[in-house]
């Protein structure tokens, strides 16, 4: 599974209100919902987030064993 707690740790310390800034930067509600609910999203939507937050896909996501 993958997981994105990695990318609202990030907002966070960057002081982003994650939802709210997400939005606001071109992300739709609809995939907002697919991150927060550790849900898949397309190649598009990560290569999207690091090139907003300037970096790596390991730095905003991480893979785990099991659902």
């Amino acid at each position: 599974m993958i997981k994105f707690d990695k990318l609202f740790a990030k907002l966070e310390a960057e002081g982003k209100s994650s939802v709210y800034w997400l939005r606001s930067e071109g992300m739709h509600p609809a995939v907002v919902n697919k991150l927060k609910k550790n849900e898949q999203v397309t190649t598009g939507t990560i290569n999207q987030l690091c090139k907003l937050l300037h970096c790596q896909p390991g730095d905003i996501m991480e893979y785990t064993e099991g659902e």
